[in-house]
């Protein structure tokens, strides 16, 4: 009961800060929203976009599953995350996509090391969901298998966005929309350890500093291959 207190009591202060007042944000997202970005991240309770980014309701359409991925346009592919990318692609008009992927993925560390099914365990969903970036663990085994396992679950994280960036050109018409300039497409990685922001430089193929960490080293994150 006290967590949910909790949660109440922050609802009480977010409609006093959105409809404590004559004219409120909401007023204008009565008829319809439109937000510039879609922005597809992990269901991980610590990386929450809205949050994370200061943003106001409308400013931001979110997805969020497992690990952050992003399914190849396929007759079988998920439906929940496709239908979400079509709508805010298509419909929404957004001008940019975020793929955010963050580090100490727990999804990304049950793909990197598989666990045998408990026989009393009824499904499983999230093995089949992470199933779309097991290409991507395939090459981080095989590349970096000499590299210690935190270090191959980093490599794992940052390249699944890349992954996901990739898969995000299958859609027809969302790669339409990307080569008329009309939307660009943005791998973000939260770094939970440090709090710094990384964005991918296609130009320098490697995930530099957006925002730095407070008081911290600072760390380029490499990507972990080069193309060959």
């Amino acid at each position: 009961m006290e967590e949910l207190e909790k949660f109440l009591n922050g609802f009480s202060l977010f409609q006093q800060q959105y409809f404590g007042e004559p004219q409120t944000l909401y007023d204008s997202l009565r008829d319809g929203q439109h937000p510039s970005t879609l922005l597809i991240g992990c269901c991980d309770s610590r990386v929450d976009p809205m949050l994370l980014t200061g943003s106001d309701p409308g400013d931001m359409f979110v997805v969020r599953n497992i690990a952050n991925l992003v399914p190849p346009c396929t007759p079988g592919a998920p439906p929940g995350v496709s239908s979400a990318i079509e709508f805010a692609v298509c419909k929404l008009k957004v001008a940019r996509v975020i793929v955010l992927g963050h580090a100490r993925c727990g999804g990304i560390r049950a793909l990197m090391e598989p666990q045998p099914r408990p026989q009393d365990q009824e499904t499983d969903f999230v093995g089949q969901w992470m199933r779309i970036a097991e290409p991507v663990a395939q090459r981080v085994r095989r590349d970096l298998g000499h590299r210690s396992p935190r270090e191959q679950h980093h490599a794992c994280e940052l390249a699944s966005i890349l992954q996901s960036l990739d898969n995000l050109l299958t859609y027809p018409w969302l790669k339409r929309r990307v080569e008329q300039g009309a939307l660009k497409l943005h791998g973000w990685y939260f770094d939970i350890d440090t709090g710094a922001l990384m964005a991918y430089s296609p130009r320098q193929q490697q995930f530099l500093p957006l925002v730095c960490p407070i008081e911290r080293a600072r760390h380029l994150h490499q990507r972990p291959w080069k193309d060959g």
